[in-house]
């Protein structure tokens, strides 16, 4: 192999004795040969470490050393440098003031690259040394945050994917359109970059100047993406062609199911509804992840006597479990838990739910239909003659509903379901507004479980935070907790691994026991406001205790314990 005259940071990394002549002559063939810069191959070879390099070039140029980290992906100027630049020459762009541009790069002496910036740019470029393996994930996430393009999606695992629709229970493959391949391969990899990204739901919106993407994780929506306007009819016809839908049907709301296979051995299903907007359809998808209906009680986030309540509750042989929240509150996940803990050979479940989320082996599930005839009550009288042991009402919408329920859960059956109410005294009061006799409530009520997710904090780079002990006594903490309490909050620009300083949620609960204290007020028709007094006394704790106490634990912030609980 000829020898390479080698010059500036590479001849200064060999005077440093960090390289040797030859590795570094063999590196720099290497790089060319793979066309990629000289740094991005020794640190991707581990031949020299990105922080050594990064302090050689900071003192051979006299150039200061920057954290890239700082930056969020969405504060940097997007569509300014053309992404094909950014990933040929291993560059990132921070920020714009005038006519200069300061690129971020991790081997100031690329003047090709610079060079090649400016004329595609017309500005004036100034380099801003980075470490090389910061400004990998930098750029990363600044493509991820700004891929809005239907081209040049290279993303090999769009070519595996295997997506059908499923109509009435049967899946049919709805094949690829040839026609529209770019629209196919941005929709396939929306879906496939939602799942990697832990998200909850996609919205596909269209407006009257602009079209965009957004996904919720960890319950905050954000933008991912902005396709052009021209191509709203054709997502949305995509989106309804995956989901089984009928494509001609423009004026009404339509719903849907998407299974996309994404290896042999895992398949991710997609609920789908679209709705007629103002200017067009928005379709909005739900992630169903079969894998959340079995993270154990462990992983959702009961304080160790919660949890002991609703394990005594579900080993009891009648009675009546409700758990309440607002929609996105993760109830069906908590009764999906429930219903896996007694899910054994020995007994008989059968759950009615609008529509089926997840499917659980072992379970008879059925989707309600008013179409059909079969509403909550007529699933709920049909499976009282199916020998049931277990019943799940997915919601008590109506006074006959409740009815059913309450007579099930009265005469040796295990009945579960939701409400939507805001805490456990109000889903007592709720059901006696419906016209359900106070004496069956206080009889066939064993638990309710009101519940909401927070945003979990990052635990690599969760920070401490100061705050004044009469500030934290009037947030509701105790005068003992607020002389000795460690409150953290995210940190303001998050890390690689999270999202601004969030990464995943957790469960804060109120679990409310029908003791006979509690069933004397509900007989007597006492309001939420006695209920509650008579909880607190029984030592239950209401959702803001709760909250109060995954903040002292460092689990979440007292910023998004106040977002979730505070009415």
């Amino acid at each position: 192999m000829a020898n390479i005259i080698l010059t500036g940071l590479a001849k200064r990394l060999v005077d440093d004795n960090l390289l040797e002549e030859s590795i570094a002559s063999a590196a720099y063939q290497q790089a060319s040969k793979q066309k990629i810069p000289f740094v991005t191959h020794l640190v991707q070879s581990n031949t020299v470490s990105a922080a050594d390099i990064a302090r050689v070039a900071s003192d051979e140029f006299g150039s200061p050393l920057f954290d890239v980290t700082a930056f969020a992906p969405d504060m940097l100027p997007k569509a300014l440098v053309d992404e094909k630049l950014i990933r040929k020459h291993h560059t990132l762009p921070l920020f714009k003031r005038g006519t200069r541009l300061f690129v971020a790069v991790a081997d100031p002496t690329n003047l090709v690259a610079l060079d090649e910036i400016r004329f595609n740019t017309g500005l004036t470029v100034d380099a801003i040394l980075v470490e090389e393996d910061k400004l990998a994930r930098a750029i990363e996430k600044f493509l991820d945050a700004s891929d809005t393009s239907l081209g040049d999606l290279e993303d090999e695992e769009l070519e595996g994917l295997d997506v059908s629709a499923v109509t009435d229970d049967k899946e049919e493959e709805t094949g690829s359109d040839a026609d529209d391949a770019p629209v196919v391969k941005f929709v396939n990899k929306m879906l496939l970059s939602a799942i990697k990204g832990g998200s909850s739901d996609l919205h596909f919106e269209p407006y009257e100047r602009s079209y965009r993407v957004r996904f919720r994780t960890d319950g905050m929506l954000h933008e991912v993406a902005r396709p052009p306007i021209q191509l709203a009819p054709r997502l949305a016809s995509r989106l309804k062609i995956m989901s089984g839908m009928d494509i001609a049907e423009k004026r009404v709301p339509q719903d849907g199911r998407i299974k996309m296979k994404i290896s042999k051995t895992k398949a991710i299903d997609f609920r789908v509804n679209t709705l007629p907007t103002l200017w067009g359809e928005k379709v909005v998808l739900r992630i169903l992840d079969p894998t959340s209906a079995q993270m154990g009680i462990d992983a959702l986030g009961y304080e160790e006597d919660q949890k002991k309540l609703y394990m005594d509750c579900l080993s009891q042989p009648q009675g009546m479990i409700l758990v309440t929240g607002p929609t996105g509150s993760g109830k069906t996940v908590s009764l999906y838990t429930g219903l896996n803990i007694l899910n054994t050979p020995e007994v008989n479940i059968s759950t009615a739910e609008d529509p089926v989320e997840i499917n659980l082996e072992g379970i008879n599930q059925v989707n309600v239909s008013t179409k059909r005839g079969m509403d909550f009550s007529n699933a709920l009288r049909a499976f009282l003659r199916q020998d049931p042991d277990i019943i799940m009402v997915g919601e008590i919408r109506d006074l006959e509903t409740a009815n059913i329920a309450i007579k099930a859960a009265q005469t040796g059956h295990m009945v579960m379901s939701t409400l939507h109410t805001n805490s456990a005294p109000e889903t007592l009061t709720r059901l006696i507004n419906m016209g359900v006799p106070a004496f069956n409530i206080a009889t066939s009520v064993n638990l309710i479980i009101a519940q909401r997710l927070g945003r979990r904090l990052c635990s690599k780079c969760k920070v401490r935070v100061d705050i004044p002990e009469h500030t934290l006594i009037e947030e509701g903490f105790t005068e003992e907790q607020a002389k000795s309490a460690e409150i953290y909050g995210p940190s303001e620009h998050g890390c690689d691994s999270c999202n601004k300083g969030y990464k995943g949620r957790v469960g804060i609960y109120e679990v409310v026991k029908i003791t006979p204290g509690l069933s004397r007020i509900i007989m007597e028709e006492g309001n939420a406001i006695q209920i509650a007094e008579q909880a607190k006394k029984e030592g239950f704790k209401d959702l803001r205790t709760s909250g109060l106490l995954k903040a002292l634990q460092g689990v979440t912030s007292l910023e998004e314990v106040n977002r979730v609980t505070k009415e």
